[in-house]
């Protein structure tokens, strides 16, 4: 009986440790513990400290004591891990990140910045560790014998059972417990809704394993009308071969764009076709940045032209998120953007590939290590074949041993490549300068362009951050007057659009430069700009997001292309208008739905259909599939074009 109530004792310990590391994760991230992440960490909890003490029961006291101490360790470093990696980025980690180590390592210096001034969060992190080495030897960890382990082991398999039934017991509700075990592939919701561990085991499994996402099912919604049309417009569709094969992941994804709905051009298809066009994944830039006074040129490209209203940039990792979703207009996945970093998958209605197909010179600049994240293997796969960044031949043009390197420097180097050209050009940027961290010591371009911002009445971080975005303005500026001075001006279009918003910057910071409280939604709210000197002001309310730049960019150039077979949709069509966030939360005319918490906020006299809010969960989650089976099955590779 002594060596039961011990093993009791014992299992009580490493649950109340588990449950204080999975609680104060959660208080320190989301500021609150929602119903259904507390039962699931009790449960979970429950039957891995009952695992654990049946693991460290079985040897001598000696050897118990080494595994109890190393198991403590790896708990609080994935603790750490997660906690260090969200405070840096703002997303949660994933195992998945674990292949795009180099952008880790890039940002080194950030986090052990953060660790330094938040080791106050690491030793809670390894708390259970300390306390476990400084009582140890008032700790009973022998072997325990065959009754307590038949005992023990009972209890994990009813604990488990347990856990079985509490999550067949919502079983069809959307991103429930079985949702985010079985169906659905997405870190923030599972840590938000299972806990860091459990979120850890599933993503392990399914890289050991694999993992078929919930099925495909095509979803019929209402277009809303942005403008009254006059005349039925062509649908933009391509005359595809969508045959089936030996591949049944390839028949699923054919299945579903033969019954997706498509966009039809409008007023504004081919408008553009013909003209030149520069197109910027600006670094961190946001509206919060664009000041009349500071960036003049920035303030008049985001409020004229077409001004979108209601658009936003989700944070999916950083630049390589963001740019996949610029350059490709799918929706990201972490664990796909390995495979898109390699280049290997064909891309036939890429962005170089198809303008080049039509006569244009295309050109790629990046301001920084041409290698990083793979940007010269991806930018190929786009169509890109002579890009050109720091460390293949921008460095003999330009000083790339600053940090961050200046935008306003690679426009002017660069643009003479292409600004006396007979033939329309594509010049695409990736730019740097807005890059953090936002202090006026550790950030070239932030102390360069001090004078002009250091007698606001704002903190440094926000400072520091306006005055990186005076660089991007300059920049523009350079190349507007270069392409006026050429009388080139008039024939071309600037598309500008950013990675992610400034995630670096404390929200804080973000507030003392946003004209409104921003929230966890509101924070991924941005400015698209689609600029031409000559077209007249358009205002767009819809709601859109960084995946829709690529089809409304085609369309205003008369590009023709298959709406099917893009995630994003053109801004500009009748089309019913959505933002997905990291999170599966979104968007649209109707209203904001949270994810984390299952609850959707109509707007104001939305009238709301019935099943509205699934049929919109039930799109987010097919686009998000079909965007990972495209990437992971080099799905364009089997698609065939009918004349």
């Amino acid at each position: 009986m002594n060596k039961i109530n011990i093993t009791i004792k014992k299992a009580l310990i490493w649950w109340i440790s588990i449950i204080f590391l999975e609680c104060f994760f959660a208080l320190l991230i989301t500021h609150n513990i929602k119903s259904q992440l507390i039962i699931n960490i009790i449960l979970n909890s429950t039957i891995l400290s009952l695992i654990i003490t049946f693991i460290t029961s079985l040897f001598n006291e000696i050897i118990n004591n080494i595994l109890s101490g190393v198991i403590l360790f790896i708990i609080g470093i994935l603790f750490s891990t997660q906690v260090v990696f969200y405070k840096v980025f703002k997303v949660y980690f994933s195992l998945y990140d674990i292949a795009l180590k180099d952008q880790l390592n890039s940002f080194m210096k950030e986090t052990i910045n953060f660790i330094i001034s938040n080791i106050l969060y690491i030793f809670l992190f390894m708390l259970p560790l300390i306390l476990f080495i400084v009582f140890r030897k008032k700790l009973s960890n022998n072997r325990i014998n065959l009754k307590t382990s038949i005992i023990l082991l009972i209890c994990i398999v009813s604990s488990i059972l347990i856990n079985k039934a509490f999550i067949s017991f919502n079983k069809n509700k959307t991103y429930s417990t079985y949702d985010l075990i079985n169906n659905v592939s997405n870190t923030a919701l599972s840590i938000q809704k299972l806990g860091v561990l459990k979120t850890y085991y599933i993503e392990g499994k399914r890289m050991i394993f694999g993992f078929t996402p919930k099925e495909i099912k095509p979803v019929k919604t209402k277009a809303e009308e942005l403008v009254e049309v006059e005349k039925e417009y062509a649908d933009n569709i391509l005359n595809l071969k969508l045959e089936d094969t030996d591949n049944q992941t390839i028949n699923t994804i054919n299945a579903y764009i033969r019954n997706e709905e498509v966009t039809k051009k409008n007023e504004y298809t081919g408008i553009f076709e013909g003209y030149n066009l520069v197109y910027i994944t600006a670094e961190s830039f946001s509206e919060i940045g664009v000041r009349e006074d500071l960036t003049p040129t920035l303030y008049k490209m985001m409020n004229s032209g077409f001004v979108f209203k209601n658009f936003y940039t989700p944070n999916n990792l950083s630049t390589i998120g963001g740019e996949f979703q610029s350059l490709t207009g799918l929706y990201p996945d972490y664990s796909v953007l390995k495979t898109w970093r390699n280049g290997t998958n064909y891309f036939p209605y890429a962005l170089a590939t198809e303008y080049r197909s039509r006569g244009y010179d295309t050109y790629a600049y990046h301001n920084n290590s041409y290698v990083f994240q793979d940007r010269n293997q991806y930018l190929a796969s786009q169509g890109f074949t002579n890009f050109l960044a720091c460390y293949n031949g921008l460095e003999q043009r330009m000083n790339c041993e600053i940090w961050p390197e200046s935008d306003e420097e690679m426009i002017e180097v660069t643009k003479g490549d292409y600004i006396h050209n007979s033939n329309p050009f594509l010049a695409y940027y990736m730019t740097v300068s807005g890059h953090f961290a936002y202090t006026f010591d550790d950030n070239y371009i932030a102390y360069k362009n001090m004078p002009l911002v250091e007698n606001l009445g704002y903190s440094e971080e926000a400072k520091a951050y306006l005055a990186t975005q005076i660089e991007l303005d300059r920049a523009l500026e350079n190349l507007i007057n270069s392409l006026e001075a050429e009388n080139k001006l008039d024939k071309t279009v600037f598309v500008l659009q950013a990675d992610h918003y400034p995630y670096e910057l404390e929200r804080y910071a973000i507030n003392e430069l946003s004209s409104y409280e921003r929230d966890d939604i509101s924070v991924n709210h941005n400015a698209l700009i689609i600029w031409n000197n000559k077209l007249e002001t358009t205002i767009i309310d819809k709601p859109c997001m960084s995946a829709d730049v690529i089809p409304t960019v085609y369309n205003l150039f008369g590009i023709d292309y298959d709406s099917r077979l893009f995630t994003g949709k053109d801004i500009l069509s009748t089309s019913a208008g959505i933002a997905v966030l990291e999170d599966r939360s979104w968007i649209t005319n109707k209203g904001i739905y949270i994810a984390s918490i299952n609850e959707f906020y109509p707007k104001d006299n939305a009238k709301i259909e019935e099943d509205y809010v699934n049929n919109i969960n039930q799109i987010v989650n097919n686009r998000l599939n079909l965007s990972r089976l495209i990437i992971e099955n080099n799905y364009y590779n089997y698609l065939n074009y009918v004349e």
